[in-house]
């Protein structure tokens, strides 16, 4: 009989499982300025934008957890104009043509703006994730996030290339 060869025990994670990974963890580095936010008791809102590469991995991560005392809820947009209420957006690659024009809208928001398009941090997103040695790394415009009013922890700033 044939016996199929065992998979490894742990598949090495997606591209997309390590990115929901890093959002999720964005989140507990971050701190947004109290406008961000409607009370005390509003959820801090995982935008995703544009065509979703993510499936339910980043829902199945977030569920049940908190930040700070705040619900993590994940929300998918088509247009800009429904994402303001975000908190992190993810500008997904089938946004890359529209970059310019996402990141404008967003420059004095206090969203935390992240994304993979090339030198996404260079033009005005908060973090750009980045391949290097075929892992996932991130760069951060410290520029961009204090113009969001975001403040980044020093221990997210010391694993990231700053632009």
């Amino acid at each position: 009989a044939f016996v199929p060869p065992h998979p490894p025990a742990y598949p090495a994670p997606s591209e997309y499982q390590v990115k929901a990974a890093f959002l999720y963890n964005f989140a507990k580095f971050v701190e947004w300025p109290p406008r961000a936010f409607a009370d005390a008791n509003s959820p801090l809102v995982i935008g995703i934008l544009g065509d979703d590469p993510f499936g339910s991995t980043l829902e199945d991560m977030v569920r049940g957890k908190s930040i700070n005392g705040r619900k993590l809820v994940v929300q998918r947009y088509r247009r800009t104009k429904e994402a303001v209420c975000s908190h992190i957006l993810y500008v997904c690659p089938s946004e890359r043509r529209n970059v310019e024009r996402i990141l404008n809208e967003f420059k004095d928001s206090p969203v935390l703006t992240v994304g993979d398009a090339e030198r996404f941090a260079q033009r005005g997103g908060v973090i750009g994730f980045v391949l290097e040695d075929q892992r996932i790394g991130f760069e951060i415009s410290v520029e961009a996030a204090r113009r969001a009013g975001l403040k980044i922890s020093s221990k997210l700033l010391k694993l990231a290339r700053l632009v």
